[in-house]
């Protein structure tokens, strides 16, 4: 694992923890030579992932939509900042250039991210690992509601089983680590 793609909120959130865990994220995964692969901005969560980041000598990729730059909340600092035309082809460029995708707090964007990144797993489109860091327990509803989704016949369990939860970078990055994905979702060779 050579890249980790981390989609988070582009406002700091209400709770001072957010803050703090996306600064380690940032400095955790450049101290482990891990390059942040994320979506280019110079605000909230996003933007202290990166100043983390490259603050502990890491290499940072954003990947931004023109529109998004025009309206200046574009990181100036970057690494590099792939400029793309779409939210689409934002997506499609930040998958190629992970090999894994992590979650902190966040919004509409972030879910829809991470989602769609999950998506393509469980459909075999990649086999990188997708989690979440779970900052003071932002993740537990969304937990229960994928269980719910599984618990009423519309997922699999294994696809519900291949997230990965962790209260921590460190122990995300850990259980990407051992991470095997389970058969795609109309593979033949399911369990």
């Amino acid at each position: 694992m050579k890249s980790i793609c981390i989609f988070c909120g582009s406002s700091p959130g209400a709770d001072p923890r957010f803050l703090d865990a996306a600064v380690r994220c940032g400095t955790v995964l450049a101290r482990a030579g891990l390059t942040l692969v994320y979506g280019g901005g110079k605000v909230g969560l996003m933007g202290a992932i990166a100043d983390a980041a490259l603050a502990a000598g890491g290499e940072v990729l954003g990947v931004m939509p023109e529109d998004l730059v025009n309206q200046e909340i574009a990181h100036q600092g970057l690494t590099e900042l792939h400029v793309v035309r779409s939210m689409h082809e934002r997506k499609l460029k930040m998958a190629e250039l992970s090999d894994g995708f992590l979650c902190l707090p966040g919004g509409p964007g972030t879910f829809e991210e991470i989602f769609e990144q999950w998506t393509w797993a469980l459909l075999g489109i990649h086999a990188k690992p997708c989690g979440f860091v779970n900052v003071a327990g932002y993740y537990d509803p969304m937990r229960k509601t994928i269980q719910h989704m599984a618990d009423n016949g519309f997922i699999g369990q294994p696809y519900v089983d291949m997230l990965v939860y962790a209260d921590s970078t460190e122990a995300a990055l850990e259980a990407f680590g051992r991470y095997a994905p389970p058969p795609p979702k109309w593979s033949t060779n399911k369990p």
